[in-house]
């Protein structure tokens, strides 16, 4: 019964879709940008589990460690169908390992998913629309990234999105690739507009700091990951970021609402 439930819940138009996930560090600097890093390795256990398949299209490296921002692509079967439920702010509580006093530090990251278009669904973009330009490639790609530019920059005037892409090897793959992520974005905004006027804004458009998070992932003074929109909660930590995401994705995916109270820092 409960399969037949959660099947009813992915007959999305997209939810069979392969998708792009962003993950922003928020509040807290290289804590925050360290927790990206977590998070990608998290949502990378979790779609090998899976058998999706896992790229990184762009990075920001940190100063010191982790990411700024990342952009992943996910490819598999109802990947964007199970990854929406992850769209929001995940709070890290621990002792920071870059703190030589061994504080307590509370860090934010921001995570955003939106569904690979397919190319026979029309999406116009007026070339007047968009600036396309080749430049060097920056993070891990070895020489070549380095010494050629290949890597594309694609910049929508109308709504100022900016897409990089340095996966591929060349400019004509890298170039397809970014209008495939920015018409997968274009998409999004109008289905977002959409459900605005419905009356159904997104509960995810918040900062990225206190008040905001949807899940808790707390490692000090205790251990627990609580999910704030459905109450879910497990002590297994270890387990949970090491991609065992299943239970969390499915309350949410199938509405339970049992809305748990902010875990205390």
């Amino acid at each position: 019964m409960k399969g037949l439930e959660l099947k009813k819940m992915l007959s999305g138009q997209n939810d069979r879709a392969n998708c792009f996930m962003d993950i922003n560090a928020g509040a807290g600097g290289t804590e925050s940008m360290d927790w990206a890093a977590m998070l990608v390795r998290m949502y990378t256990r979790y779609c090998q589990r899976r058998g999706w398949k896992v790229e990184i299209n762009d990075e920001v490296p940190g100063e010191e460690a982790g990411f700024k921002n990342v952009s992943l692509r996910i490819e598999g079967e109802y990947a964007y169908g199970h990854l929406k439920a992850e769209i929001g702010v995940h709070r890290l509580v621990r002792i920071s390992p870059f703190d030589a006093n061994a504080r307590r530090q509370t860090s934010f990251t921001a995570v955003d998913v939106y569904p690979e278009i397919d190319d026979d669904v029309k999406i116009d973009i007026p070339e007047t629309d968009y600036e396309l330009k080749f430049i060097r490639g920056g993070g891990a790609g070895g020489q070549k990234v380095n010494k050629t530019s290949s890597t594309a920059q694609l910049r929508h005037l109308p709504t100022g999105i900016i897409i990089t892409c340095q996966t591929e090897r060349s400019q004509s793959a890298n170039k397809d690739m970014a209008f495939k992520i920015l018409r997968g974005r274009l998409f999004d905004l109008e289905m977002k507009k959409r459900a605005e006027q419905r009356d159904a804004a997104e509960a995810q458009k918040m900062d990225i700091a206190f008040g905001s998070q949807i899940r808790s992932y707390v490692l000090q003074p205790y251990r627990m990951v609580k999910d704030l929109r459905t109450g879910v909660e497990t002590g297994n930590v270890d387990k949970v970021l090491d991609g065992d995401l299943d239970e969390f994705i499915t309350a949410q995916l199938m509405g339970v609402k049992n809305p748990a109270r902010s875990l205390p820092e």
